[in-house]
C-alpha cells in the first residue's frame, strides 16, 4: 500500500502532519514522537527506561514494592580490591533507595557471589574496558532517567566514613549538581577536593599560582575528579553528551563538566562532611598477564593523549559555533590543563 507524507490540509488539532494512505485512510504521524516511532500514537510510546530488576511472574504492576531513587555504577575487577569494593557495595546496599550497578573489566562475576549482595546488583561485562566506557553504553541519560543521583566511581575509595543518603541529603540542601565527597589523605593532585575539616561542603580554593585562568575556573572552582564523581539526573543528561566514544579513560570531563550546569562555581562542590579516601591503585592492571602496550606507563600515556584530544576537539567545536554564529569566540571558553 503505498502511502502520502503530505500533510492533511489544517493538520490537526497539535499541529502536527498526519498520514493518508491511498485509500484516504488517516495515518499516525507524530512528529513530536521520538524520532523513528513517529507512527505510534504518542499514548502508548516509551521513551525512557530504568534499571529496576522485574520478576517473570504475577502482576506487572505489583513487581516493584520499592523503585530506587538513585543509582551507583563501580567498575571492578575481582582481584585485590575485591573487598574494598564489597566494603563500598554495603555502604549503598543498606539503603533500599539505590539500584548498584558493577562493571566488570576483568570478566569475572561469579566470583562476587561470596558477597551476598551480589544476586541483587547488575552485573555488566566487558573485558578490558573502563567505567567511562561502560557508562557511555549503559547508562545513557534515557535509560537512568528515573534516577534522581548518578554515582559512577572508582573501586579503590574508602568508604568508613561515608554515607550515601546523608550525602545526598547535603548535596541537595546546597543546590550541588554535581559533586563528590572531599578526599581525606596524603598525595592530593588537587586541592579542590581535600577534606575541609571545618565546613560541610567547598566550592572554591587558592590553587598553585597560574593554575587557575579565574577563581571560578577549574581546578579552583566548578570542578571535581572523575573517581568519585556525582550527578544529577539533569546534569549526567548533558555530561553523558560529553563522553567521547573512543576517548575511554574520561580526561578531561572533569575540567569541562562544569558547563553542564552553568554557573558551575554556584552549582559544583565537594562535600567535606561526608569524605572517603583514594587508595591510587592502578586497579585496571589486575586482568592476568601484562605487556608493554598494557603496563601501567602505557595506560597513563593513553589517559594523557585523551586529554589533549579531547581539549582539542571542544576548542575546535567552539570555535567553529561561534564562526557560525557570527560572535567573538571568548578565551575564557578554553581550559587547557594538559601542557
Amino acid at each position: 500500500m503505498s502511502v502520502s507524507h503530505s500533510c492533511i490540509s489544517g493538520k490537526d488539532f497539535t499541529g502536527n502532519c498526519s498520514m493518508v494512505d491511498a485509500n484516504g485512510t488517516l495515518k499516525i504521524y507524530e512528529t513530536t514522537n521520538p524520532k523513528g516511532a513517529e507512527t505510534l500514537p504518542p499514548g502508548f510510546v516509551e521513551s525512557e527506561s530504568d534499571l529496576y530488576q522485574r520478576r517473570l511472574w504475577g502482576i506487572p504492576d505489583e513487581d516493584l514494592p520499592n523503585k530506587p531513587k538513585y543509582l551507583v555504577a563501580f567498575g571492578v575487577g575481582y582481584g585485590t580490591m575485591k573487598y574494598n569494593v564489597n566494603n563500598a557495595v554495603k555502604k549503598f546496599a543498606v539503603s533500599n533507595n539505590f539500584t548498584i550497578v558493577l562493571f566488570h573489566y576483568d570478566g569475572n562475576v561469579n566470583g562476587w557471589d561470596e558477597f551476598d549482595w551480589s544476586k541483587d546488583v547488575i552485573h555488566i561485562v566487558a573485558r578490558k574496558q573502563t567505567k567511562w566506557w561502560f557508562a557511555k553504553r549503559f547508562l545513557h541519560p534515557d535509560i537512568v532517567a528515573p534516577y534522581e543521583y548518578i554515582f559512577i566511581w572508582d573501586e579503590d575509595l574508602g568508604v568508613d566514613n561515608f554515607d550515601a543518603e546523608e550525602y545526598i541529603k547535603i548535596a541537595r540542601k546546597h543546590g550541588l549538581e554535581i559533586s563528590q565527597p572531599a578526599v581525606d589523605g596524603q598525595g592530593f593532585q588537587w586541592r579542590m577536593t581535600e577534606r575541609k575539616h571545618d565546613q560541610e561542603i567547598h566550592q572554591q580554593v587558592q590553587e598553585r599560582e597560574d593554575w587557575c585562568a579565574s577563581p571560578q575556573l577549574p581546578p579552583c572552582a566548578g570542578f571535581v575528579e572523575i573517581m568519585a564523581p556525582v550527578f544529577t539526573r539533569s546534569a549526567w543528561r548533558c555530561a553523558w553528551h560529553m563522553i567521547q566514544n573512543d576517548l575511554v579513560h574520561g580526561w578531561g570531563l572533569d575540567f569541562n563538566v562544569r558547563r553542564c550546569v552553568e554557573p558551575g562555581h554556584e552549582k559544583m562542590g565537594v562535600v567535606d562532611a561526608q569524605w572517603i579516601k583514594h587508595h591510587a591503585i592502578p586497579t585496571l592492571l589486575d586482568q592476568g598477564q601484562q605487556n608493554e602496550n598494557t603496563s601501567s606507563t602505557a595506560i597513563r600515556k593513553r589517559c594523557r593523549l585523551e586529554w589533549k584530544m579531547f581539549d582539542e576537539r571542544l576548542a575546535e567545536a567552539d570555535k567553529a559555533y561561534y564562526q557560525l554564529m557570527g560572535i567573538p569566540y571568548p578565551s575564557s571558553n578554553s581550559t587547557n590543563t594538559t601542557n
